[in-house]
């Protein structure tokens, strides 16, 4: 069970992450109404617009308000009211729009700031470990976006990416684990910043020294043994069948969506867009989805434990 009973006072800097399915948004709202707080979002898959059913939106559409606060280049800024708190930036992009960590960063700074001005308690809730880490540590190198490079780099293949990293910098090939070296998107990134280098000769990497943001709480969930965790992840799955998500996965595609559109390339759409492009068996894609779904949870606390900044809590 949660354990709520630390003690905090309004205005503390309040962030709770975890393995997915662990009723982190529910410790979200018990926090916010403790401590005049509002909340944060720090989802990967939360802030595409449509993608709601499948990502687990804890925001009801039909009456929970949206309220734009500003524009930022693409990006639109703003907060649900749900229960009379505010939940900031989900809903930023569409689902064939691109959205990096360092985008991320730069509008939650911006949106810490204006809770904090206002005396209120920011509390940031996700699994997102990756933009997290860049909010709260810093980037190694904060190279802007190239997005005419990244346009021409994502159309190769993962052996050419390789390739062009190593020639370009090999140590910042030698420096990724197996994951990364088949991840396309983090392959690019390290090509965009290498090339970025070698016009900047003098541009230097920034050096981490512990937080950048003074956090009061920072909580990890975690499950208690592999068992609950998949228990847990089935019945999200099949309760977010039940609410219509293939329905949500044809009507994106009716709206002339791509199954290679950002949004969509995400865990849940994958694995049931085949059953709406290629009759594929509904049964099989669940159990992929499932699949994938404690997957991602083991690989979130792999990731996540190394940070020593995070008490964990255990969810048993």
């Amino acid at each position: 069970m949660h354990n709520t009973s630390e003690v905090l006072k309004q205005n503390d800097r309040i962030i709770i992450t975890g393995q997915t399915a662990t009723g982190k948004t529910k410790l979200a709202f018990d926090f916010a109404k403790k401590y005049n707080g509002e909340i944060i979002n720090f989802d990967a898959r939360q802030i595409y617009k449509k993608l709601d059913i499948i990502t687990v939106k804890d925001i009801d559409k039909k009456k929970d308000q949206f309220f734009l606060w500003k524009k930022v280049q693409d990006f639109e800024i703003g907060y649900y009211l749900k229960d009379g708190m505010k939940l900031w930036l989900y809903d930023i992009v569409f689902p064939n729009q691109y959205f990096s960590s360092f985008s991320y960063v730069s509008l939650c700074q911006k949106v810490i700031e204006k809770i904090e001005k206002e005396g209120k308690t920011p509390i940031l809730v996700g699994g997102s470990y990756f933009y997290l880490k860049h909010l709260l540590y810093g980037f190694d190198y904060e190279v802007p976006p190239d997005f005419s490079l990244r346009e021409k780099l994502e159309k190769l293949s993962v052996d050419e990416l390789q390739s062009i990293l190593k020639e370009e910098k090999k140590e910042f090939f030698e420096a990724l684990n197996e994951s990364d070296r088949k991840n396309k998107r983090r392959l690019v990134r390290r090509i965009e910043i290498a090339r970025y280098l070698k016009k900047n000769p003098s541009f230097e990497k920034k050096e981490k020294e512990g937080l950048f943001y003074k956090v009061e709480k920072f909580l990890g969930l975690r499950f208690s043994d592999k068992n609950l965790l998949r228990k847990k992840i089935e019945e999200r799955v099949k309760k977010r069948i039940k609410m219509g998500a293939l329905s949500e996965v044809f009507n994106l595609l009716k709206e002339g969506y791509q199954p290679s559109d950002f949004g969509l390339k995400t865990i849940g759409y994958k694995q049931l867009i085949p059953v709406v492009l290629e009759k594929k068996d509904l049964n099989e894609a669940i159990s992929l989805w499932i699949f994938a779904e404690v997957s991602y949870a083991k690989r979130q606390y792999t990731f996540m434990k190394k940070d020593k900044n995070i008490e964990w809590k255990e969810i048993n």
